[in-house]
């Protein structure tokens, strides 16, 4: 496609394999596992929290094998969104790129205000917004410079929360045998994942409800697609990524709520602003309150800062595309999309209204906008990867050509598709959720209504209709 943008606008492929690695695993080990998995236990139980999140596990393997085999095969900036537009129809990829942004986009500007209410514990006389106003300026700067300035930052954030959830796992295996004192608590080895504790009330049907917290806290992982089009020999570092990041993931989380849910009864950690800091707590360990605090900070501009990358290369893809102004395509000198990164910078100032009207309120709506809008791009990763390798062979392709390939293909995109529907129904059932959920789905209707009747001739008049261009063989 094309929209009469120069073609020497392209971006530096200058990020590392250590860049994509903990890029994609930093993304993920933010406020989902430090603020979420609490409240998770909390709702559907220890055994609850544990067949979600190695659910979420699941599907997140699906959506990330899915996408392998579309970055590596086409490594381009933009990704999913690009992949839904080449191989379902260009209404797909419109409605799914505005779809993520504004999810990301909104998400980052939560960050902002998360970040500034922290700092208020240590700085209690200092408005929040000037804290805000710090990180804003901060995290633009680090995007503004250089792609390689913004992955160094990401690479030392997410390195600071790998090490925290490692040492919070040390921590809690030794307090659960004894062999730290956890206060006036007795060692509580398994205890509290007796059988009949396992669940709640609700039984196993609350899982479901509680699945867009678990699909929330798995958001950023494909980042790894978004960063393909930047990222140094794609064909090698993509797959080596993919691998790594699931593997760690679904560790970190799964040791982390079994430790979680054997320490603490699941109705008291509802209770908890955060277990993490309340264990280090009891734990005995010095400054716990602090240095947690601290590392929950890390996470939070983590996920800023990667939500302003990802908004930032969407809208430089869709201007490509045509269907985004023709100014978000547009590079500086130093090869970054600067008007796509002011835009969904000033996009994020409007979640800033949170830090003083009905914040708590607008919080939970805008996490669920987001944890929706994920999902349906999750779906959209799975449905490309069908459609393109459904096209691929039919032009005489061999699955043996791919450098990377889905397995059991056609099973995985479509039970994909399949688990990320069924979750996306079990929310009409959660009065907390359902509003985010119409809100998600109605914003989807509207940008495929927009696109049919706005912007279908005009993008579709400037598609290339050379076979070179859909890469499908």
């Amino acid at each position: 496609m094309g929209n009469g943008l120069e073609n020497n606008e392209q971006l530096q492929r200058s990020m590392k394999r250590r860049h994509l690695f903990m890029l994609s695993l930093g993304g993920v080990i933010g406020t989902g596992l430090f603020l979420n998995a609490g409240y998770t236990i909390n709702q559907a139980g220890a055994g609850g929290a544990l067949v979600g999140y190695l659910a979420g596990g699941l599907i997140l393997y699906m959506v990330m094998v899915c996408l392998g085999e579309l970055a590596v095969h086409m490594p381009v900036t933009g990704s999913f969104q690009k992949y839904a537009a080449t191989y379902i129809g260009p209404s797909a990829g419109f409605s799914l790129g505005w779809m993520y942004f504004v999810g990301s986009a909104a998400t980052a500007g939560v960050e902002f205000t998360a970040a500034g209410i922290l700092m208020k514990q240590w700085f209690p006389h200092v408005p929040i917004w000037i804290w805000c106003a710090v990180f804003i300026v901060l995290l633009f700067t680090l995007n503004a410079l250089t792609t390689r300035g913004f992955a160094e930052a990401e690479y030392w954030f997410a390195g600071i929360k790998i090490v925290a959830v490692i040492l919070f796992i040390l921590i809690g295996i030794a307090g659960i045998f004894g062999f730290v004192s956890l206060s006036d608590r007795p060692t509580p080895f398994f205890e509290n994942l007796a059988p009949s504790g396992l669940f709640p009330a609700g039984g196993i049907t609350i899982v479901f409800v509680t699945m867009m917290n678990v699909i929330f806290s798995y958001q950023g992982s494909e980042l790894i697609g978004i960063a393909a089009g930047e990222s140094e020999n794609p064909e090698e570092n993509i797959p080596r990524a993919i691998r790594n990041v699931i593997f760690r993931i679904i560790v970190f989380y799964i040791a982390s709520i079994i430790i979680l849910s054997a320490i603490f009864p699941s109705s008291e950690l509802g209770l908890l602003e955060s277990p993490f800091v309340t264990l280090m707590k009891i734990a005995g360990v010095p400054y716990a309150a602090g240095i947690m605090n601290f590392i929950i900070l890390t996470a939070i501009l983590s996920v800023g800062n990667s939500c302003l990358y990802a908004s930032s290369r969407l809208l430089w893809s869709m201007a490509h595309d045509g269907m985004a102004p023709k100014i978000f395509g547009i590079l500086s000198k130093r090869k970054v999309p600067l008007n796509a990164l002011l835009f969904t910078m000033s996009f994020s100032l409007l979640s800033l209204l949170t830090s003083f009207i009905a914040a708590d309120t607008v919080f939970v709506l805008l996490m669920s906008i987001a944890g929706i809008s994920v999902t349906i791009s999750w779906m959209g990763i799975a449905l490309s990867q069908y459609m393109f390798r459904r096209k691929f062979l039919k032009a005489g392709g061999k699955t043996e050509e791919l450098q990377y390939k889905v397995p059991f293909y056609p099973f995985v995109p479509l039970f994909c598709l399949g688990f990320c529907f069924l979750i996306l129904v079990f929310l009409a059932f959660d009065s907390t959720q359902r509003v985010g959920l119409f809100y998600g789905i109605g914003f989807l209707i509207a940008c495929i209504l927009f696109y049919k009747f706005k912007l279908a001739k005009k993008v579709e008049s400037t598609i290339n209709v050379d076979s070179s261009n859909e890469k499908i063989m």
